[in-house]
């Protein structure tokens, strides 16, 4: 009887512990689905993807008479993609006419308005357009431009990159192969195929891994929110998650996000997620253009992106596509006449993949920078802003190949170590401040130290301009011919040594005209003008035009021993080829949401920082410094009749090597030393203006013809003298004066 009773109570608490059990795991099961459930929701309701920011160059603008030679019209074209056609109808195909170019121009949405393809018919005439023409009947148009150059992102920390697609604009047989290869069920199961789950299942307790049976749900959640892990407890989380996302979406919306999500190659550290990123990544051409041969190798990726990549497994490759071809005429997408044709045709993936980061990954470091100033940088890599930018890719490029070009010849010249010279390079426009090129080092796609913004070098006698400014605005104590004493300086200060500045020929001269002075970068007669003045109010002077770091108040600073950036330098610059207007340096035009809205225009900001008079008296002197200064080797390059407008800059030991000039249009600083700050061998004229010679000679810049102001009135003058001469005075020469400053006869 006690057996039978101590039996009976094992019974009754054995089943009670087995449903307490039961329903803890009950509970823990729907705890755990609750939390999948919310995770799902957040990221489906919530921002689905991380979008980096995508970064443009200009537009082109084209109009009747603007300065484009045909050959830099074709270069756009092959940057932006276009494909010769005999007949151009589809948007971005071209072909080239005896005088021209007919084209289909590809819908974009600018800033300002959307444009929609048009066809374009541009007549040229020497080093401009001639006729520009909306149509083949032949009607004008004043003004249109091309879509700009994607140049580069601001991707995720993770740098996954993807190109949105909307499923109304997805091929219907990408969708169509999809099903097919992919999953034939998508449109009737719940998120899970039992057959595929209890093979993958067999497989995974027999030893042999995790293996198939993954819907597109199943393999949306896979990529979207968990590892590549092949274990039984992943699988089961997927499956779950898989059922949870078919109960709360629709399967369009299922599909669509597949679309956009799904890993489909590598380049380099940007991770290509989706198949509208893949279509440009392969084959440089819009998903909704792309034809059936086409589709059928995006979608043999889906199996391995490595294992198949075109560019590396050519043979593999083709043969998974023909695979996928083979399936879509078996289930009739394809007749079997598409199907043969489309199995006969190459690859056809471009050989050289679209850029990545960015060709440009100076100009985009400013780019990044400048936009930190007004976006939190979570939103700049996830909330995919269309940023537009101010980058001129035939100026970029004019800059890129006369840096690493002649840096390379002045290596050898001067019997240097291949590779130990570096450079940099900033060009900007002269009339609004705009950067137009930033050159970083000899490697231009190297994303590494950037010497346009970071290097911090000696500027020589690149602050002399500033110091003749100063001057030149008291007009009755200096003008152009006011002599300056070129003779021994000995400078003694309380708590510093004596200083003792010399010129580069270690010659005095006497009494110099100031125009001549500067011309000739004489450092005595400078150093002695800016200790006259101040060396505080040269140096007040100096911010004025632009420069915000905090500089040391000593004599030497007269003669450039402070340090700056080239982009710092350029600053300065701009100011001086604007008449005096300080308009801070910019890389960004605008910036849309990813939706097309605009969300911020950088519009121009001037402040007047110098008066017109005292600026156009030393851009005068600044072309006296290129026809016949340290600066007139220059015109080996480029006419003078262009008027250029520059200085010289060579520091102590010869290790840094200057040149800033303007022209009309262009303001452009260039830097040439070494990392490891040893000696060149070159000067300012022998290195830096070189490079900016070559450069600027690829640009055809606009003469300088600076407006003169009211209150300047020109003056012959007798250079024997330096006094008013009468305009038959033999070698008399025409210089500008403040009114009622010029000296008397």
């Amino acid at each position: 009887m006690a057996h039978s009773f101590s039996r009976k109570l094992r019974a009754f608490f054995g089943g009670r512990w087995l449903r307490v059990l039961a329903l803890l795991a009950l509970l823990l099961l729907s705890v755990f689905l609750l939390y999948l459930d919310i995770t799902i929701r957040e990221a489906f309701e919530g921002r689905r993807f991380a979008l980096p920011a995508r970064v443009y160059a200009r537009p082109l603008e084209l109009y009747p008479g603007v300065k484009l030679r045909g050959s830099e019209f074709a270069a756009e074209l092959k940057r932006l993609g276009y494909k010769d056609s005999p007949d151009p109808q589809e948007p971005g195909t071209f072909r080239r006419t005896l005088d021209g170019f007919d084209l289909m121009s590809r819908p974009f949405d600018f800033w300002d308005a959307k444009q929609p393809a048009k066809f374009l018919r541009i007549v040229f005439k020497g080093d401009a357009v001639a006729a520009l023409d909306g149509s083949k009947s032949g009607s004008s148009v004043t003004l249109t431009r091309l879509e700009p150059p994607l140049i580069g992102g601001i991707y995720p920390g993770h740098n996954e990159d993807r190109a949105l697609v909307k499923l109304e604009g997805v091929p219907q047989i990408l969708v169509d192969a999809l099903i097919s290869v992919e999953d034939r069920k998508f449109y009737s199961h719940w998120g899970i195929d039992p057959r595929g789950m209890a093979r993958a299942i067999v497989a995974t307790v027999s030893g042999r891994g995790v293996q198939g049976g993954s819907t597109i749900t199943q393999q949306l959640v896979k990529n979207f929110f968990l590892t590549s892990e092949r274990t039984l407890q992943r699988k089961f989380t997927e499956i779950l998650m898989a059922v949870l996302l078919e109960l709360h979406y629709e399967k369009s919306e299922i599909l669509e996000t597949y679309i956009n999500e799904i890993y489909l190659g590598q380049d380099g550290s940007r991770a290509i997620h989706g198949f509208g990123l893949a279509s440009h990544y392969y084959f440089d051409t819009p998903l909704e253009l792309l034809d059936a041969s086409q589709v059928a190798l995006l979608v043999a990726l889906v199996k391995g992106p490595s294992y198949y990549d075109p560019r590396r497994q050519r043979q593999r490759a083709l043969e998974r596509r023909n695979l996928v071809l083979q399936e879509l005429a078996r289930q009739a997408i394809l007749t079997q006449e598409q199907h043969v044709a489309a199995k006969a045709k190459p690859l056809g993936v471009v050989s050289k993949a679209p850029t990545g980061t960015s060709p440009y990954p100076a100009f985009l470091e400013l780019v990044h920078r400048q936009l930190q100033r007004d976006y939190h940088e979570d939103d700049l890599r996830s909330e995919g802003l269309r940023i537009f930018t101010t980058l001129d890719p035939r100026v970029q490029q004019a800059a890129e190949r006369a840096l690493t070009g002649r840096l390379a010849q002045l290596e050898k010249t001067r019997r240097l170590p291949g590779g130990s010279v570096e450079g940099a390079v900033v060009v900007t426009s002269a009339q609004n401040g705009e950067v137009q090129a930033i050159v970083g080092g000899r490697n231009t796609r190297f994303e590494g130290f950037n010497r346009a913004l970071d290097a911090q070098r000696p500027i020589g006698s690149l602050i002399k301009p500033v110091i003749y400014l100063t001057a030149l605005e008291q007009p009755d104590k200096y003008t152009l011919v006011t002599p300056l004493d070129d003779t021994k300086l000995v400078w003694r200060e309380r708590g510093t040594a004596d200083w003792e500045p010399n010129n580069y020929d270690h010659e005095f001269h006497g009494n110099v005209p100031l125009r001549l002075a500067l011309a000739h970068s004489y450092n005595v007669s400078t150093a002695r003008l800016g200790l006259t003045l101040g060396v505080s109010t040269v140096l007040d002077k100096v911010r004025r035009l632009g420069v915000e770091r905090s500089m040391p108040e000593y004599a030497s600073s007269l003669l450039g021993t402070q340090e700056l950036t080239p982009l710092e330098v350029a600053q300065i610059y701009q100011v001086l080829a604007s008449g005096g207007f300080r308009t801070p340096l910019r890389a960004i035009r605008e910036v849309l949401t990813a939706d097309g809205k605009p969300l911020q225009r950088y519009a121009l900001a001037v402040e007047q920082v110098a008066s017109p008079a005292p600026v156009f008296l030393l851009v005068s002197a600044l072309q006296s410094v290129v026809r016949e200064g340290t600066a007139r080797r220059l015109q080996n390059y480029l006419s003078p009749e262009l008027g250029v407008a520059g200085k010289t800059g060579t520091t102590d030991g010869l290790r840094d090597s200057w040149f800033a000039g303007f022209t009309g249009d262009r303001v452009a600083v260039v830097w040439v030393g070494r990392d490891d700050n040893e000696s060149t061998g070159l000067t300012g004229s022998s290195g830096a203006m070189t490079i900016w010679g070559e450069m600027m000679s690829q640009l055809d810049p606009e003469p300088l013809m600076p407006p003169r102001p009211e209150n300047i009135e020109m003056v012959w003058i007798d250079p024997a003298t330096q006094l008013r001469a009468s305009e038959a005075c033999p070698g008399a020469i025409e210089l500008p004066f403040i009114k009622d400053s010029a000296p008397t006869a």
